[in-house]
């Protein structure tokens, strides 16, 4: 059995998987989205890291992933096309074998039976393309499966010993997004509500970056679980040649970081303009 998680929220990942994404063939969705859900529950994306359909490369990747004590989405490469690669990447960086997960299989069976019916043919099972389609529940000994509202083919979710938990869904976002929904919702109901996360800053003209980074690194080493960003511009329309100085954290804690953070900004004789909340 997968061991429930620490009821403060882990760091959480994205993996993105697909030649089509990385060629350009197809925009990656699945980003925007997943940051979407996340901040709807007050969560926030830690990494994300995109892969072609290269074994190897998926390997080493969910090695990390399974490595990292984090809980990470992986969104394609699930099913069972030559080019799918996923199921025997994640089995392989777990060092487990591949075997056919009986709810999945039930779930493919029914799926196969629906599409008989809505087409007036007679199931098959044991038809060489639907054998074939069986293919999908093979998952890493051990896995538990994600439900899949639209099409019933599961995905399924994996934890390596005392480490990182990595969920696989499809990389259909009709399919993807209601499965990462629920499993987040799942995860909220142990973690409690995350507090809301914001961001405040100010726009700050005529300074460089390493004048200020003193101050940006005492802010943080002052105000623990605040991060302070500064995001350098050349050529803005409205502001021209500008840094964006700011904080972000949890709500409760912003309002006093950037507060202490224009304090400092005073000594530097600098000329300040609008500030941002966000």
């Amino acid at each position: 059995m997968i061991s429930n998680l620490q009821q403060s929220p882990p760091d959480i990942g994205l993996i993105i998987i697909g030649d089509e994404i990385l060629s350009g063939k197809r925009s990656d969705k699945h980003l925007p989205k997943f940051i979407e859900l996340l901040n709807e529950r007050g969560l926030q994306l830690a990494w994300a890291e995109y892969v072609g359909d290269s074994p190897e490369r998926i390997t080493q990747v969910l090695l990390r992933a399974f490595a990292s004590g984090d809980v990470v989405f992986s969104c394609g490469g699930i099913g069972a096309t030559p080019d799918d690669h996923t199921r025997q990447c994640a089995a392989k960086a777990l060092g487990i074998p591949l075997e056919l997960q009986d709810q999945a299989k039930s779930l493919i069976l029914e799926r196969m039976q629906d599409v008989a019916k809505e087409q007036g043919l007679a199931f098959e099972p044991d038809r060489e393309d639907n054998l074939h389609r069986l293919n999908m529940g093979m998952f890493p000994k051990g896995a538990q499966i994600i439900h899949n509202p639209y099409n019933k083919i599961p995905g399924f979710t994996c934890q390596a010993a005392r480490s990182g938990m990595v969920h696989f869904v499809p990389g259909f976002p009709v399919m993807a997004w209601p499965m990462m929904q629920d499993k987040l919702d799942v995860y909220c109901q142990t973690w409690g509500k995350a507090p809301k996360r914001v961001e405040m800053s100010v726009i700050v003209f005529g300074a460089m970056e390493a004048s200020l980074t003193p101050l940006m690194e005492s802010i943080e080493s002052l105000h623990g679980g605040i991060k302070v960003f500064s995001l350098p511009s050349v050529d803005h329309p409205q502001w021209g040649k500008h840094i964006e100085l700011g904080v972000k954290g949890a709500e409760n804690e912003v309002a006093a970081a950037f507060l202490a953070l224009k304090d400092g900004l005073k000594a530097f004789s600098l000329q300040l303009g609008p500030e941002m909340v966000r």
